[in-house]
């Protein structure tokens, strides 16, 4: 059954730190962290030509091997969330933040030394793969120790605005990762691209995962005193909390596949269904997930005052009945792609702008951290990371219409969910 402390528990716990220092560190890591994550999958073409050797007659191949590749790295993210959530509730939050950060900078800078696979075979794609594990790993923990540190960071009635600076900072993330891979498409010829320019990118990320790892020194520990001897299990939580555990992935599945589609798969699946221009497709997601960036606080503010669940309805029915249309939709105009990404963006924002608070609300402090992240990394890991090889193999299979639906229902199987979930905006948070 969920924990729900009492007041006069919490009234005896540490009160939260302060906030805006506690953003500022937190902004720091996540913007690299995700920055990292995310510009694979804009570059994905030109990895995939240096990586990969083409099949004859198609292709396609390489393509799907990159983005089989970037599922690998989900999968590593449950061992991720498992090991460096357990290092949260054992050592604290600050101790998880600075290994999720270290991992990220290193499996990015082996991405940029990835030998091609002309120069070194079978080498090549293996080297990415140790380098995506390495990447995934850190997200998985990035994710469960920083979302955690905001939530428990956050005053009374702030939770729901604290939440949503996670996809603030996920989305600036991303939002440099695109407009980084689009300035080195429009400013460099395509055999630049080919030979040295996506390795600048990754280049650039692993010097500045130095920076947020210098920034997050003055992180204040938000772990309460009444839980700073606790030495739980690494799996104690599974064991201890297995409905919690249940429900962190129903809650999850369709906000990862909706969220993984219309920010990293949408400029590829406008590329490969629409024939849409490959710059353009990139500025066009620039463009929008600045404009989600914006929204998130809207809806974490909104949360505070009206509770969880409406927004998470919002989200996931509207998903399910507009999810189809919206990707029918998709042409190679590039205002239709732009009105297409905002549109599923602003639905979405019901799901990401909370997530965060949703999920420290299910478990207790004692095995918060790592009661999320295991089985949000193994959802993520099912639906998240294999969304853009799952849209790619559709369209492989000549059944691209079949992908939209596939969103759809998840979508509508989170939403069965969310309307039988306890509502948490107005209790007190176990500290």
């Amino acid at each position: 059954m969920t924990y729900w402390p009492s007041v006069d528990e919490t009234a005896t716990r540490t009160p939260p730190v302060r906030g805006g220092r506690q953003l500022a560190a937190a902004a720091a890591g996540n913007v690299v962290e995700w920055y990292d994550w995310h510009i694979y999958t804009f570059l994905a073409t030109y990895i995939a030509a240096e990586i990969f050797p083409e099949a004859a007659g198609d292709s396609l191949v390489p393509l799907l091997s990159a983005f089989a590749v970037f599922a690998v790295g989900f999968f590593a993210r449950p061992l991720g969330g498992l090991v460096l959530g357990w290092v949260a509730d054992r050592r604290g939050r600050r101790a998880a933040l600075t290994a999720a950060i270290l991992l990220m900078g290193a499996g990015c800078l082996l991405v940029a030394l990835t030998p091609t696979y002309a120069t070194a075979g079978v080498l090549g794609p293996a080297v990415l793969v140790v380098a995506r594990l390495l990447q995934g790993m850190s997200a998985g923990g990035e994710f469960t120790a920083s979302t955690t540190f905001l939530v428990e960071s956050a005053g009374p009635g702030r939770r729901g605005l604290f939440s949503s600076f996670h996809y603030v900072f996920a989305t600036a993330g991303q939002v440099l990762a695109s407009g980084v891979a689009a300035l080195l498409v429009f400013g460099l010829d395509d055999g630049a691209m080919h030979q040295w320019g996506w390795r600048a990118a990754f280049l650039l990320g692993a010097l500045m995962s130095l920076v947020g790892l210098w920034i997050r020194r003055g992180a204040q520990e938000t772990r309460g005193e009444a839980h700073r001897h606790a030495r739980p299990g690494l799996f104690e939580a599974l064991r201890t909390c297995p409905r919690e555990s249940a429900l962190i992935c129903g809650i999850t599945a369709g906000g990862t596949i909706a969220f993984y589609t219309w920010t990293a798969y949408l400029p590829t699946y406008a590329q490969v269904d629409a024939g849409f221009d490959k710059a353009d497709s990139l500025l066009v997601s620039t463009v929008s997930l600045v404009f989600f960036a914006l929204v998130q606080p809207l809806g974490g503010l909104l949360s505070d005052r009206v509770g969880r669940r409406p927004l998470l309805l919002f989200f996931a029915f509207g998903f399910a009945v507009l999810c189809v249309p919206l990707l029918n939709l998709v042409s190679g105009s590039f205002l239709s792609l732009l009105w297409v990404q905002c549109a599923g963006l602003l639905l979405l924002t019901g799901y990401s702008s909370i997530a965060a608070a949703v999920h420290a609300e299910v478990f207790p402090a004692r095995v918060r951290a790592a009661g999320i992240g295991f089985p949000y990394s193994v959802t993520v890991a099912l639906f998240g990371g294999t969304a853009p090889y799952v849209g790619t193999l559709f369209t492989e299979l000549r059944v691209p219409g079949a992908f939209p639906w596939y969103v759809a229902v998840l979508c509508l199987l989170s939403g069965l969910v969310y309307l039988r979930l306890p509502e948490g905006a107005h209790r007190p948070l176990d500290r």
